[in-house]
């Protein structure tokens, strides 16, 4: 059976199963906020050794073929153009159209939400070096840069380090197994995921007050990830099926929107974008976590698109062209810091803008906090999906790439 259909069907049980079924005690729900927690450490299990041995590999070959420098050029170009493009589309539709206002709640607590940034600087060079990869994996620029520069010492002199290169090669081979086994199994995760999602979203439908925001996001995110990305790969040369490539993509997607979290997704996304889409690893193992570091433009555009609605639900006033080009730059900005937040990327960059922004809209997010996992679920979805379809991009471009039959996918 396609691991996508796993996925669906674990996601189909687990959604039909939280809305048929009622969760009026605490008790329960309590119960299955740990069951989420155990089931994202589930998938971010075996994503630092991956990434470890992965990356020091790929920066050895790339190095060694004069190769990695242009690669992480072309990376880093796609993740800048891509976040203009989507948080730009994402402030222009939703100024054209915007949603219905939402009413004011009042809340008495104003939670002290920051990016860390100067911190999360700080502990991309730890004390001591291997101090990042035994850490708690959740940031994972740190385990990124100790990866770089052990390729980096791997290239020194190749008759010292060529049994060191065999064995971080096997190492590597060895934990994607591993971790392939893991997505085998994904579908009864995702029947705990998708369970507690459907929990939450039929209380807020209960409410009856985002659901001009709920479709509009919806509208969104399925426009961009399964319309314009599509519409790109159209256009690319040389010519592919952009339908093959969405297709090998749905994995991801899935993991992606019901666990809103990035490393929860990344050891499905680095088999899929090898498996279906043809990637090789020294592409992959490059593009795909400075994505994951650097390129969350689906987070920053939910977080956009919910500030500009915070912003019209509280003033009648509008938005000058002055403060959309303001709130743009700082969404830009933050898209390329929130590799230390991936399981509430959107929210927490929904709480930066609102803070950033001031005059009276500091504590503006608190009133979309019921609606948090959803804005980080459909943020989620789409820095997946631009992930995935840019691994592809850039490895056909870059001659990484090599064309898989949709019939083998897996």
């Amino acid at each position: 059976m396609k691991v996508w259909i796993k996925l669906l069907i674990g996601a189909v049980l687990g959604v039909s199963f939280g809305f048929i079924s009622s969760f009026d005690n605490q008790t329960v729900v309590s119960a299955l906020a740990w069951l989420e927690e155990f089931a994202i450490r589930i998938g971010r299990y075996c994503l630092v050794p991956i990434l470890v041995f992965s990356l020091t590999i790929a920066v050895y070959e790339l190095r060694h073929e004069g190769q990695f420098w242009i690669l992480v050029f072309k990376t880093l170009l796609i993740i800048v153009l891509s976040s203009i493009f989507v948080i730009s589309a994402g402030i222009l539709v939703t100024v054209l159209f915007p949603p219905a206002r939402i009413p004011i709640l009042i809340e008495e607590q104003v939670d002290v939400i920051s990016l860390n940034t100067a911190q999360n600087f700080l502990e991309i060079f730890p004390s001591n070096m291997f101090a990042a990869v035994v850490s708690d994996g959740v940031y994972l620029l740190p385990v990124s840069v100790f990866a770089f520069f052990l390729g980096m010492g791997l290239s020194y002199d190749r008759n010292f380090s060529k049994p060191v290169i065999g064995l971080v090669d096997a190492l590597s081979r060895i934990f994607y197994h591993i971790a392939a086994f893991f997505s085998e199994v994904l579908g009864l995760v995702m029947i705990i995921l998708s369970a507690y999602w459907a929990v939450r979203f039929k209380d807020i439908l209960r409410a009856d007050v985002f659901r001009e925001l709920i479709r509009h996001l919806a509208f969104l995110s399925a426009v961009l990830g399964f319309g314009i990305l599509p519409l790109f790969l159209y256009l690319l040369r040389p010519k592919t099926n952009p339908w093959a490539v969405v297709y090998g993509s749905l994995s991801q997607a899935l993991t992606g929107f019901f666990s809103g979290d990035i490393n929860f997704t990344l050891p499905v996304l680095f088999r899929h974008v090898k498996e279906n889409l043809g990637v090789r690893r020294r592409s992959n193992a490059v593009t795909v976590p400075l994505f994951a570091a650097f390129g969350r433009a689906g987070s920053a555009m939910v977080a956009t698109v919910a500030f500009i609605v915070i912003i019209n639900s509280y003033s009648s006033l509008g938005i000058s062209i002055s403060d959309i080009f303001v709130i743009a730059s700082r969404a830009l900005l933050i898209s390329f810091l929130l590799g230390s937040r991936p399981g509430d990327g959107a929210y927490i960059a929904l709480a930066v803008l609102c803070m950033g922004y001031g005059r009276g809209f500091e504590a503006g997010y608190l009133i979309l906090r019921p609606l948090a996992f959803y804005l980080i679920a459909t943020g989620t979805f789409l820095d997946v999906m631009i992930s995935s379809v840019a691994a592809f991009v850039i490895s056909r471009w870059s001659g990484f790439q090599e064309d898989k039959e949709m019939k083998n996918f897996i």
